[in-house]
C-alpha cells in the first residue's frame, strides 16, 4: 500500500470516529433512556409479579381461614375480591350454602358466578349446573331445559351431568319410557364414567327398564 493510500485511509478513518462522535453526543441521550426502560420494565415486572403473587397468597389465606372457621359462609361473603377471584367466592359460598341448608343464598351466589364473565368457561358452567341443582323445580322449565342442553353438549366440561339431570327431568315429567331409552343410550357412549354409569343403571332398574350397557 502506498503512502498516499495509507494516508486517505487514517483521514477516513478520522471522519468516521468524528461522525460517530457526533451521532453519540446528539443521539447518545437515546441509549441511556433504552437502558433504562428496560432495567426499570424489568424491575416494574418483578415489582407487579411480587405483589401478584403476595395477593394471591393472601386470598388463598382468607379462602382457608373462612373455610375452618365456625361460620364459613359469613366469612367466605366477608372476603373482599373482584374479577374472577369474587367469582370463585360465589361458587364456594353457593355451595357453602347448601350444606348450611340456604337454598336462597346459593341460588344467588350461583347466578352470581355463572354471570361473572371473569371466569373461565368451565366455571361459568360449574355454576350454571349448580344453579339448576339448587333450583330445582322452581327454575321454569324453559329455562332449565335450554341450559342442560347447552350445558350437555358434546365436549362441554359437564355434559355428562348436564345428560343425567336431562335424564332425571324425564322422570319428575313423568315420561318413564323416555327416561329409561335416554339413560340407555348414555350407557352405551364411551368413556362415560363410572359414577355417572352406576346411578343410570340404578335408575333404569328402579324405572322396570333393563340395562344394555356395552
Amino acid at each position: 500500500m502506498s503512502e498516499t493510500d495509507s494516508f486517505i485511509d487514517e483521514v477516513t478513518e478520522e471522519v468516521r470516529r468524528d461522525r460517530l462522535y457526533r451521532v453519540l453526543k446528539r443521539w447518545g441521550w437515546l441509549g441511556v433512556v433504552a437502558v433504562i426502560a428496560i432495567v426499570g420494565g424489568a424491575a416494574w415486572n418483578e415489582i407487579q409479579t411480587s405483589k401478584h403473587d403476595a395477593a394471591a397468597e393472601s386470598f388463598g389465606d382468607s379462602v382457608m381461614a373462612a373455610v375452618q372457621g365456625k361460620e364459613p359462609l359469613a366469612a367466605l361473603k366477608g372476603i373482599e375480591a373482584d374479577g374472577a377471584r369474587a367469582g370463585v367466592l360465589d361458587l364456594m359460598a353457593g355451595s357453602q350454602a347448601i350444606d348450611d341448608g340456604k337454598r336462597d343464598a346459593a341460588v344467588t351466589h350461583f347466578q352470581a358466578a355463572a354471570d361473572n364473565q371473569a371466569l373461565p368457561a368451565s366455571l361459568r358452567d360449574m355454576a350454571r349446573l349448580k344453579l339448576i341443582l339448587a333450583q330445582g323445580a322452581d327454575m321454569p322449565a324453559s329455562e332449565r331445559d335450554a341450559m342442560l342442553a347447552d350445558l350437555a353438549k358434546p365436549g362441554a366440561p359437564y355434559s355428562e351431568l348436564a345428560q343425567e339431570q336431562q335424564v332425571l327431568v324425564l322422570v319428575e315429567a313423568g315420561k318413564t319410557d323416555e327416561a329409561i331409552k335416554r339413560a340407555q343410550e348414555m350407557l352405551q357412549e364411551a368413556g362415560l364414567t363410572s359414577g355417572v354409569q352406576q346411578r343410570l343403571t340404578q335408575l333404569i332398574t328402579a324405572l322396570g327398564g333393563e340395562t344394555k350397557q356395552g
